[in-house]
């Protein structure tokens, strides 16, 4: 059974940091590339960092100097290192994942590249 379970969210002032956590099980998750999401209350999920199947990593501009995106294959797990938040990173965060093919996988933030999606964990930063 495919699972993608995200931990590390939770409530912190402006400038603070959190580290979240996304547990991949039931796929070949080395072969996958990797994403996070947020969804702000009444705005759209958007892309935040996203990494394709040669490693590279891209991110979206508000998050570039603060949020750091990593994978992990040997653990089969996925992280985002938010630093220096801004109430405007306020949102539910989501890993997400894309089966690669013919061992290539570059997706991006469209949505719809994704085969698997977590549950979501809620990032509140206050002022």
């Amino acid at each position: 059974q495919v699972q993608l379970v995200e931990s590390g969210g939770g409530s912190v002032q402006a400038g603070g940091s959190l580290r979240l956590s996304c547990a991949a099980s039931g796929f070949n998750y080395s072969t996958y590339c990797m994403a996070w999401f947020r969804q702000a209350p009444g705005k759209e999920r958007e892309g935040v960092a996203a990494i394709d199947s040669d490693g590279r990593i891209i991110q979206v501009d508000s998050v570039k100097g603060r949020f750091t995106m990593s994978k992990d294959n040997a653990q089969n797990t996925l992280y985002l290192q938010m630093n220096s938040l801004k109430p405007e990173d306020t949102a539910v965060y989501y890993c997400a994942a894309a089966r690669a093919r013919y061992g290539y996988c570059s997706p991006g933030y469209w949505k719809g590249a994704y085969n698997y999606w977590g549950q979501g964990t809620q990032v509140t930063v206050s002022s």
